[in-house]
């Protein structure tokens, strides 16, 4: 299978080229959900280059400051990070990680929001449908780059995994759980009840119920696959992802019921 789309002497690696298609798909969507929700689709255009800037750099540091096992295997640890700032640079060498892209993300559209004197958690809600959407298409990146599969599995959609991105100890297994098509098909999910949520219940749900469901959703989603994924990133023994989506699902579940009920009281 080819790495890419070579243009002259240019290749464009599918991983990248559907993580881009997905970030400008998720775009269009927010513009579209901006227009409906009485905005100028133009804020979603000037908030493109912010929030992904932010939100890769965020997801950089993430992965450096918590390397799963396949990156220590190639002796990518954050010390080897810190020592060789090029290769900490160099976005090609090593990953990204979600949790980082949700703090650098959230800090520049609050940046973006109190700048421009626009309510924070109703452009939370609009980018919400369309953040799931970018994850939907980027994740499918990884059945070209062989990552992100899960335990060895002999089910009727088992993947075969090269020995070269096979974790040691796997090195005579062949096949596992295509753990990124999981999370593919449950990000659309997430993008259909998020859509479906915002029209049927017009007037009902509170400004960012819309943004608090996408995280629980994904929250929820990432803490149960964890359960089945390999490459996993340790920090004192734990699965630090498993843990932070464990927090944030028992923390958006709180906030929901704390406001609706206040707002029942009032």
């Amino acid at each position: 299978m080819p790495e890419g789309l070579s243009l002259g002497p240019l290749l464009i690696r599918w991983n990248g080229l559907l993580i881009a298609l997905g970030m400008a798909t998720g775009a269009l969507l927010a513009a579209r959900e901006a227009k409906r929700k009485n905005y100028d689709p133009e804020i979603i255009f000037d908030l493109f280059l912010p929030l992904m800037i932010w939100g890769t750099l965020g997801a950089r540091l993430w992965h450096v400051l918590t390397p799963p096992l396949s990156a220590l295997e190639l002796g990518l640890t954050t010390q080897y990070y810190f020592s060789h700032l090029i290769d900490l640079a160099a976005l090609w060498v090593g990953g990204f990680g979600i949790p980082g892209a949700w703090i650098g993300g959230l800090l520049a559209l609050y940046y973006f929001a109190r700048k421009n004197k626009l309510p924070f958690l109703q452009l939370a809600d609009i980018l919400a449908p369309a953040i799931a959407l970018a994850q939907a298409i980027g994740r499918l990146g990884n059945y070209f780059n062989q990552e992100l599969y899960g335990l060895p599995t002999q089910l009727p959609w088992k993947i075969f995994i090269d020995p070269a991105y096979r974790l040691s100890g796997f090195e005579t297994v062949h096949f596992y759980h295509p753990l990124f098509a999981y999370e593919s098909l449950l990000n659309f999910a997430n993008l259909f009840f998020l859509l479906w949520l915002t029209r049927r219940f017009i007037g009902v749900i509170k400004t960012g119920d819309l943004f608090l469901a996408y995280l629980g959703f994904y929250s929820f989603v990432r803490f149960m696959l964890e359960f089945v994924r390999l490459d996993v990133s340790l920090v004192s023994g734990f699965n630090i992802n498993q843990v932070f989506f464990a927090i944030v699902f028992i923390g958006v579940g709180i906030g929901m019921v704390l406001r609706h009920r206040l707002v029942q009281k009032l």
